[in-house]
């Protein structure tokens, strides 16, 4: 399965949402996620991958990981998992 799937799967399974429901335009809003939602999110990706997501991540300004859009989240994903490798 590659990140962009696995990341879906894991945001689907925070939203109670089959990961068809889950489009890559999709904020986390859209989903009925809330800040509590996106914190245990961030963990289960953090623990999926074995990275770390910046702490400010929230804050798009201060940060360099876009969580705006599912499509944004898995960029700054496979960013991260490039940086480690």
């Amino acid at each position: 399965m590659n990140i962009q799937n696995r990341v879906i799967d894991i945001i689907a399974a925070q939203a109670v949402l089959e990961p068809s429901d889950v489009k890559l335009d999709s904020t986390l809003e859209d989903l009925g996620i809330d800040s509590l939602g996106l914190v245990e999110s961030i963990f289960a990706i953090e623990e999926e991958f074995d990275i770390t997501i910046p702490f400010n991540a929230n804050e798009p300004s201060d940060s360099d990981f876009d969580i705006s859009t599912v499509a944004a989240m898995i960029k700054g994903i496979e960013k991260l998992i490039a940086d480690v490798s």
